[in-house]
């Protein structure tokens, strides 16, 4: 792996990793596998969304978020951790804080189709019934993100040295979510906490993140010499970065990379940002345990032995969602 420190994120094309062209996929597996063992981000193009299903989504979630609180508010369904429909302005804070970000967020969860016992660990999605059109356009996103980041996945898995197909059965019906946020505008900086930003300096939870063109600068990745770069992808890229989850289970060789999203200038408080990140999970009882592969006298194991569902349930309690 190339140690060098990067300036910005590697872009790779998944166009290459499915093109039959073994040279070609060779490469891809590389570049992308490399990027997530140097900074855990890559810029991905030929990911299967089009401008016009983005253009709908983006659409139809900021129908949502112009309804008034009281209307959003009747999709944040109490028990369900904030894990489908709607979490409220300021309800999450970042793992080891208790100011709220300066967010709020929709969650659309996994459609089990098949007669896969797991449907039951899932609560049904929320659906708002004032905008009719988001149930199909966010499913569809939903969807080819999902098909994506399997794709992903069997090249980091080759990167790893695994089977191409390790993921599949691990992430088949897994626990992902589609989360449309809301930064939503403040109109009065002072009477928002000092500290309060949009989202705080996190890592993410899960497998791998995959995350739609925001409508805004100010996301940034902490590179590991402690200086923050922000991270801007074109208009046909998704960003993909390394989760916890898979951290754990590489034995931290694949880094999920503290990022964070910060306020805009002053001037520019007044206005609204949205994004649109899909967390990978894999199923419940994926076992984390660190790949014997990954562990040796230079780099010994790291992280004691957990089920990816129980890790979710520690994380969800640390973000304020779970009691």
């Amino acid at each position: 792996m190339n140690d060098k420190l990067l300036e910005e994120i590697p872009s790779v094309d998944l166009a290459d990793f499915t093109s039959g062209d073994p040279a070609r996929k060779a490469a891809f597996v590389q570049a992308m596998g490399d990027a997530h063992q140097n900074i855990g981000f890559a810029a991905l193009k030929n990911h299967g969304l089009s401008d016009e299903l983005t253009d709908r989504l983006y659409a139809a979630i900021k129908k949502f978020f112009a309804l008034p609180d009281d209307v959003k508010q009747k999709y944040e369904i109490p028990g369900l951790a904030g894990q489908r429909g709607y979490v409220g302005k300021g309800k999450e804070h970042a793992k080891g804080r208790n100011t709220g970000d300066l967010k709020e967020f929709y969650h659309v969860g996994q459609e089990v189709t098949d007669n896969d016992p797991i449907k039951e660990e899932y609560p049904d999605n929320v659906w708002p019934a004032e905008v009719t059109e988001f149930q199909e356009v966010a499913l569809e996103a939903y969807s080819r993100l999902e098909a994506a980041g399997k794709q992903v996945l069997r090249a980091l898995a080759l990167y790893l040295g695994l089977s191409e197909d390790y993921f599949e059965a691990k992430v088949h019906n897994g626990n992902s979510i589609l989360r449309a946020i809301h930064y939503f505008p403040i109109e009065n900086p002072d009477a928002v906490p000092a500290d309060a930003v949009r989202a705080a300096e996190h890592g993410d939870i899960n497998l791998i993140t995959l995350l739609m063109g925001a409508s805004a600068d100010g996301l940034q990745v902490l590179r590991r010499d402690g200086k923050w770069i922000p991270i801007t992808a074109l208009p046909e890229q998704i960003i993909v970065n390394v989760g916890d989850m898979l951290s754990r289970h590489t034995n931290n060789k694949l880094k999920s990379t503290i990022h964070r999203v910060v306020n805009p200038p002053r001037e520019l408080m007044h206005t609204s940002r949205f994004s649109i990140p899909f967390f990978m999970h894999p199923r419940s009882e994926m076992d984390l345990t660190c790949l014997e592969g990954c562990i040796d006298e230079q780099n010994p194991k790291q992280f004691p032995d957990i089920t990816a569902g129980d890790f979710l349930n520690e994380r969800l309690v640390e973000l304020g969602l779970k009691k």
